[in-house]
């Protein structure tokens, strides 16, 4: 059965909290094995699980049974990179963090700018060294590899939003 198949609820009512803590941590083990930093992995992969649109600080605490200020400092980072934004409550200090619907296609959007600011960094490192040097050829490979993944990332994402998720 898709996603798009399932009622709204999905059987949230059914959920093993347990099973739940489990995945997160699961999860969060491979974003940090791919650099990402743990606390902030945790956050981040609470709020993809989380129903909720947004969670407060000591909501998040209690679901990764860990401080309210281990989450703050977590989300800090997480709304630096732009993975989260916060919005406070009326006349609170509260604040719910929430991901965008598309965090995904944000985050490839965020590398692909990473990668168009490092092949403009690396053809001035090709002028520098000599276009024609050794090390100047392989940084101008290095270049056309960035500048060819950002090309296909353009086009990647524009299929990806074409798609019809309703059928």
């Amino acid at each position: 059965m898709s996603a798009s198949q399932r009622s709204p609820s999905g059987g949230a009512e059914h959920r093993d909290p347990a099973a739940v803590r489990r995945f997160i941590e699961s999860f969060t083990a491979l974003l940090a094995q791919a650099g990402f930093p743990r606390t902030p992995a945790r956050i981040f992969v609470a709020l993809l699980t989380a129903d909720d649109r947004s969670l407060t600080a000591a909501q998040l605490a209690e679901l990764l049974q860990t401080s309210p200020a281990s989450v703050s400092s977590g989300a800090r980072y997480l709304l630096q990179v732009g993975l989260i934004t916060a919005e406070g409550e009326p006349r609170s200090r509260r604040q719910h963090y929430r991901q965008s619907p598309t965090v995904w296609q944000d985050i490839v959007t965020l590398r692909d700018r990473q990668f168009t600011r490092w092949a403009a960094e690396l053809a001035d490192g090709v002028r520098i060294l000599g276009p024609e040097s050794p090390a100047g050829l392989r940084m101008t490979e290095t270049v056309r590899y960035f500048e060819f993944i950002s090309a296909e990332m353009v086009g990647l994402l524009k299929r990806w939003r074409q798609q019809d998720f309703h059928e």
